[in-house]
């Protein structure tokens, strides 16, 4: 019997990881939303795709959560993008009730699924759906690390112009200004990257990085990133769905690893079968300890700020 994924969120980053659920073959896939019609046309979309793909996976569009009952994965992207006027705490508590009622019925309907959250502010809202949920920490996880790594990785692959596959870093902290690229962590087929670029090429590429997301929407005037965080979710979800025991940064609840108690913030973590199985803690420097504790900061007053 093949593994169940629900997608809630049927917009751009939502579909398109069901897209790249159904390629890779992973699982079938449910994709909810509150719009009436969206998610049943995508994924009839998505449904005729797959004799061409050669994909045997089935896809779902429904606004009944009934439809994803026991899901392996539930992943969140649901939430509104700021729009102009709107301020950072109205952003963060209109999407903290639509988590709240997202995960109601998440649990409702899968109590037993994974959660991979999507949704910004991101670990404000990792932090809202673990509190919520219930669910032990390893099931609770939010999607930033990878994407931000990836986006480092693409730059230094087209400055030293390599593969991307020979690009290997990590980024911890929150998703947005206060990540924290470990660059000494950062390697090209296992060479480190300062032995390979000066200082002010990978600061740049640092604060290109940082500013990725609002480079992206920059440039499209309306809209945002979709193909990169769809893509970095089902990396996530691959790596539980095979059980493959890979580490990937990702946003999780901290018990005092990193010296970081009760919040969810980026760090490197093994995902398997049961969801995050292990935090991986790496010596810092005073340096990157010192950021990751301001970026832990910045997190814990958007939780504040909600109440969670």
């Amino acid at each position: 019997m093949r593994k169940k994924v629900s997608i809630v969120g049927a917009g751009n980053v939502g579909s398109t990881a069901a897209h790249w659920i159904m390629a890779k073959e992973l699982a079938d896939v449910v994709l909810i939303d509150v719009v009436e019609g969206v998610p049943q046309g995508k994924a009839l979309d998505l449904l005729q795709a797959l004799p061409i793909e050669k994909s045997d996976v089935h896809i779902t569009g429904a606004n009944d959560y009934a439809a994803t009952a026991n899901s392996d994965i539930v992943i969140i992207t649901a939430g509104l993008a700021r729009k102009p006027g709107m301020s950072r705490d109205d952003l963060l508590n209109t999407n903290f009730k639509i988590m709240a009622t997202v995960i109601e019925r998440v649990v409702a309907y899968s109590p037993e699924s994974i959660l991979i959250v999507v949704s910004n502010p991101l670990d404000a809202m990792v932090q809202a759906a673990y509190r919520l949920s219930g669910f032990n920490r390893g099931r609770v996880l939010g999607m930033a690390g990878v994407l931000d790594a990836g986006r480092f990785r693409s730059f230094i692959a087209a400055e030293l112009d390599v593969s991307v596959e020979n690009v290997n870093s990590f980024i911890l902290g929150g998703h947005g200004d206060t990540m924290v690229p470990l660059v000494r962590y950062t390697t090209v087929a296992g060479i480190p990257i300062t032995e390979l670029l000066p200082k002010e090429r990978i600061d740049a590429m640092v604060q290109r990085t940082r500013n990725g997301g609002a480079e992206i929407v920059k440039q499209l005037k309306s809209g945002s990133a979709y193909y990169a965080p769809s893509a970095a979710a089902v990396e996530m979800a691959e790596a539980i769905l095979k059980d493959k025991k890979k580490i990937l940064p990702c946003a999780a609840y901290l018990e005092g690893e990193y010296g970081i108690h009760g919040y969810c913030i980026g760090v490197p973590c093994k995902l398997g079968a049961a969801g995050l199985e292990q935090i991986i803690e790496i010596k810092l420097t005073d340096e990157e300890d010192a950021a990751l504790k301001r970026s832990a900061a910045a997190v814990k007053e958007l939780c504040d700020i909600i109440g969670v």
